[in-house]
């Protein structure tokens, strides 16, 4: 085989090797996928309710900018949910030093306020990758180790988290730790097992949180 050739040659591989390669991230990637659906459709908030002077879509994100606010904030879906697997990515830009932030889920509008009662997929401060309780028991349900979260979170950049509910159990999982593993003690008829998703934009200093690539799958699809 002449240079030329084999130069021909190797370039073809190298070409072929790539192309295979694509392939199979695109088969990865739909596999991940496989029986999620979108719930954010990137170009506006359809499907979500809060106050828009807070809240918008931007590049296909969900954006969340406070110039600093007395009261709890929040943007929730206007559907209800039960048992699922959602994801989505999160980042928060803390501009006062103190940003916290989350998703909530099986979560419910408190009357007369701004706030909402439910779990939360907690993020900022010392409550990356916690489960809290929002406005209903008040506290942190479970607390990861922080030595080994501080390993997978990204506090400057994008984080995965992956929120499975399903009866009473739950989990959480951020950039694939698994923080959270947890069984609810209380009854459905104290702890509500179904309710909306909502992103949280916290009281206090400005701050900003973004949301992306939001998806679920529901498993109560035979209930």
């Amino acid at each position: 085989m002449t240079r030329k050739l084999w130069i021909a040659f190797s370039v073809g591989c190298f070409a072929m090797l790539l192309a295979i390669g694509g392939l199979r991230a695109a088969d990865d990637a739909a596999s991940a996928n496989f029986g999620f659906e979108p719930m954010f459709i990137g170009k506006d908030l359809k499907g979500w309710e809060g106050d828009t002077k807070l809240w918008s879509a931007e590049n296909g994100e969900i954006v969340g900018k406070s110039p600093g606010v007395p009261l709890n904030q929040f943007l929730a879906t206007t559907g209800t949910y039960r048992d699922f697997v959602m994801k989505f990515k999160f980042r928060i830009v803390n501009t006062s030093g103190q940003a916290n932030s989350g998703m909530q889920f099986r979560s419910k509008r408190v009357p007369n306020s701004t706030e909402l009662s439910g779990y939360q997929a907690d993020v900022g401060q010392d409550y990356w990758g916690c489960l809290y309780d929002e406005s209903r028991r008040n506290k942190v349900l479970v607390r990861p180790p922080k030595e080994e979260l501080e390993k997978a979170i990204h506090r400057d950049g994008w984080n995965e988290y992956v929120i499975t509910a399903q009866g009473p159990h739950i989990t959480l999982e951020i950039n694939g730790y698994m923080s959270v593993d947890y069984t609810e003690p209380e009854p459905e008829d104290k702890i509500a097992r179904a309710g909306v998703f909502a992103l949280q934009i916290h009281a206090g200093g400005p701050m900003e949180v973004h949301a992306k690539d939001l998806m679920f799958k529901r498993l109560d699809v035979a209930k």
